[in-house]
């Protein structure tokens, strides 16, 4: 259930507030940053939220019960640092009075997940709090690669592809992006097919690979 200042219901009854969106951005170091859609800068909590950077909600995915949920905004990116360096930060979106800034109300509270460039800006996307739960701990041994596309462990570089897509094949890989060297997958384990293999006159039998 939300919080609402009792202030700030009196001044959406009346049709006297203003309302924008601002975000709040949080590092594990406590580096901060804000943004606001409004159209000129604003100062909530004693943090600088720029109005310069274009941010706006975008999709946005509701979770019910122990879903995760999600949601994304898009912008340009100007804060201190590269923006790989606020990943994993914490985000919240509030609703703002902005002739009242200390009149606002949370709507969403997660984590930023993962940035990607999108003509002159970017597209964030966002993580909310049930997310950990979805989170792969381990790995497991198949046939298909488990890193992301574009991420560390795949090493392809997203700008060198703009557009481009993978379906975790080996083939695909190989075949598309040059990359075999960092598969994240076993493409030569055996299948469910190999549980009813038997030898067969003609067949190859000489223990290599069956891919």
């Amino acid at each position: 259930m939300r919080d609402i200042p009792n202030e700030l219901v009196d001044r959406i009854e009346s049709g006297a507030a203003m309302l924008c969106h601002v975000w709040t951005l949080e590092r594990s170091d406590g580096a901060r940053a804000g943004f606001t859609d409004h159209d000129q800068d604003l100062t909530v909590d004693g943090l600088a939220c720029s109005a310069s950077t274009g941010w706006t909600v975008g999709a946005a995915e509701a979770g019910v019960g122990t879903a995760s949920g999600s949601l994304a905004v898009s912008g340009v990116w100007d804060a201190e640092g590269q923006a790989s360096d606020w990943d994993d930060a914490r985000v919240e979106l509030w609703r703002v009075d902005w002739v009242q800034p200390d009149l606002k109300v949370r709507l969403w509270a997660g984590t930023l997940s993962r940035l990607r460039r999108e003509g002159g800006g970017f597209v964030a996307e966002l993580d909310g709090p049930m997310a950990a739960l979805e989170r792969v701990v381990g790995r497991t041994y198949g046939r298909m690669c488990d890193a992301r596309f574009g991420d560390g462990r795949c090493g392809v570089s997203e700008e060198a592809w703009p557009g481009a897509t993978c379906d975790r094949r080996w083939a695909t890989c190989v075949g598309t992006f040059g990359n075999g060297i960092n598969f994240q997958g076993f493409p030569d384990i055996p299948g469910d097919d190999f549980l009813t293999a038997y030898p067969v006159s003609g067949g190859r039998h000489d223990g290599r690979s069956r891919r």
